[in-house]
């Protein structure tokens, strides 16, 4: 039986066309994930800008626009369903040139701002895609909170003393207006904030009446003043411009010292208890239960009676006549309010009555107290044994050790659960993972919904170059087979 020869083109063409089917498979596959990617490059694009915005927003407006968007007294809320709405070019627009006739300047580095254009294009995005909670924690982080009420209720029983005055009524409706509208930036009983100058001045008494209603209807370019020439009636001009001229005759509490809460998160909180133990807790003791030197903190009577400025005041400016110092000189405004924070903390399980700790005397007479640093004793943590407390920004303590309490902004910043909602594109997708906690994916509201099937988790890109490595040494063998031919015939 004559035995067949396998002719070596079809061996040629047999590869070929398995070497072209791998190639277009590849290609294929390539083209099929390519839109999941396109998806995914956005993705991390948009979460990079939403995180950079967020900083952004905190250090540049924040003081006007609130900590979470709300707004702050005329300055209008960013948190706003027609603001995601708005078409890109018209925010930019805005952010870049800032609002005629308000308080709102341009912000472009071609207007004289500080943002470059990709600045401002993040802080557009997150306008429309932002997640106003997690903005609030980063402005507070980063000790940036503007702690100004919107409003206050003017006190009743004075307003009566008021009415009886000459102008009286309109005296007390310039107080309601002035509770309702100016509280915010020019402070209790008009004698100004770090936002705005006192109104209760002489100074500000001896201006003319037409000057003043100048200031109030059109604002005072170059500062926060805006314009309220499209929001007060004739009346209500009236009625300020009354209040200001006569502010002697109105008794001193009208207008009340409103209560201003303190913003807190995890890491402001970890940041006061560090700030505690290394310069109150050697005083006040490791809990806030007081000493022989000092009083109890972390009790009902001193928080129900003490709101969140009296706190402040007394950390700043101490008490005179006492062992209680001002660290106001040593502490950034950030570092006061989250001691502020954690002491207001204690307030749900303040004891009715505290128990002082022993000694509490100086620190290098106290002894056998571990405080909450690790430190020995009443004294500073970075003179006890043990760890103390560890640096703490911009006046960090002479401490070379280690403080297992604090969290740093970037940690609470970039853990993630598996579990988070994505907020993209102003649609809401529920993550259900069980990949648990996910560190560097970009903040929670921006988590993937995970996978829930095997053709779901094929990474088809992978696949699809694995395709294309194939039809390489197929196209070789190929070749190889053509050349042996090639040489076979040869005579």
């Amino acid at each position: 039986m004559k035995k067949q020869i396998i002719n070596p083109r079809v061996i040629e063409y047999f590869f070929g066309i398995l070497a072209t089917g791998a190639i277009a498979l590849g290609l294929f596959l390539y083209a099929w994930d390519e839109p999941t990617r396109i998806a995914l490059a956005q993705q991390d694009q948009l979460y990079a800008d939403l995180d950079g915005a967020m900083t952004l927003y905190a250090e540049n407006c924040s003081v006007c626009h609130g900590a979470a968007g709300e707004g702050i007294g005329s300055t209008p809320a960013i948190d706003n369903p027609a603001l995601r709405e708005t078409d890109y070019d018209i925010l930019a627009k805005i952010i870049e040139r800032g609002l005629f006739n308000t308080a709102m300047p341009a912000w472009s580095q071609r207007d004289g701002g500080p943002l470059n254009d990709y600045q401002i294009g993040e802080l557009v995005t997150l306008v429309q895609y932002g997640d106003w909670e997690q903005a609030q924690e980063r402005v507070v982080n980063l000790g940036l909170a503007p702690r100004i009420p919107f409003t206050v209720e003017p006190d009743a029983a004075l307003l009566e003393q008021v009415a009886t005055l000459p102008d009286g009524n309109t005296l007390v409706r310039g107080l309601q207006l002035y509770s309702q509208e100016c509280v915010a930036c020019h402070g209790a009983d008009g004698l100004g904030t770090t936002l705005a100058p006192a109104l209760n001045d002489v100074a500000v008494r001896e201006k003319s009446q037409d000057e003043l209603a100048r200031i109030i209807l059109n604002g005072v370019s170059g500062t926060l003043m805006a314009p309220w020439e499209n929001t007060l009636s004739e009346d209500d001009l009236n009625a300020l411009i009354t209040l200001i001229v006569q502010w002697e005759r109105v008794p001193a509490g009208s207008v009340p010292a409103p209560e201003r809460p303190i913003l807190v998160t995890e890491e402001s909180l970890a940041l006061g208890s560090t700030l505690y133990t290394n310069s109150c807790a050697h005083c006040h003791g490791p809990e806030g239960q007081g000493t022989q030197r000092a009083p109890a903190l972390n009790v009902k009577g001193f928080l129900t009676d003490t709101n969140d400025a009296a706190i402040e005041q007394i950390i700043t400016l101490g008490v005179p006549g006492t062992a209680m110092p001002a660290w106001g000189d040593r502490m950034s405004e950030a570092e006061i309010q989250a001691l502020v924070g954690l002491i207001r903390s204690w307030e749900p399980n303040a004891p009715e009555v505290a128990e002082p700790a022993r000694g509490g005397g100086p620190w290098w007479q106290a002894g056998g107290t571990t405080t909450p640093g690790g430190g020995k004793g009443g004294g500073p943590a970075w003179m006890q044994n043990g760890t103390g407390g560890g640096g703490r920004g911009r006046n960090a303590l002479p401490s070379g050790g280690t403080n297992q309490d604090t969290v740093t902004q970037s940690d609470q910043l970039n853990k993630a659960q598996g579990t988070g909602t994505a907020a993209l594109g102003g649609g809401a997708k529920q993550g259900s993972g069980t990949q648990g906690e996910q560190t560097g994916q970009g903040p929670p509201w921006g988590q993937q919904q995970a996978a829930t099937g095997w053709w779901e988790q094929i990474d088809w890109l992978a696949v699809g170059m694995i395709g294309l490595s194939l039809s390489i040494p197929l196209i070789l063998v190929g070749l190889a087979v053509t050349k042996l031919r090639q040489l076979a015939s040869v005579p």
